[in-house]
């Protein structure tokens, strides 16, 4: 299996979030994670940062923030320029997956932690 790189937007250290489950699982199928949250925390062995990092070769950002806090990111996300986007449930957005494909960028929506789950990923 290759290692995807992964930004997970919306990173959260609670535990009974899925962003923390999907940390804890992406870094179980031994893929790199850049996180980003309101607050500086840590998952694991993956520090979640409040700044919007300058990173390359990022191949998914994979999303846990409502439409609406999304708008705050658009320009960062593209900048990045991901391979995919995956839209998580609750995080389905038409605005960005628009502006995404506009860019090359494929856009899923789907759950992170049911692709990783059944070998999709």
């Amino acid at each position: 299996m290759s290692e995807k790189k992964t930004m997970v937007i919306g990173a959260s250290e609670n535990r009974e979030r899925y962003s923390n489950m999907a940390i804890h699982r992406l870094r179980q199928h031994n893929h790199s994670v850049v996180a980003i949250g309101n607050r500086k925390g840590k998952v694991e062995d993956v520090d979640i940062i409040t700044e919007h990092p300058d990173v390359h070769d990022i191949d998914t950002i994979t999303l846990y923030l409502n439409p609406q806090n999304q708008k705050a990111y658009y320009d960062y996300i593209l900048s990045v320029k991901p391979k995919r986007i995956i839209f998580n449930p609750g995080t389905e957005n038409e605005e960005l997956e628009h502006l995404a494909e506009k860019e090359g960028i494929q856009t899923m929506e789907a759950c992170t932690l049911v692709l990783l789950g059944t070998g999709q990923y």
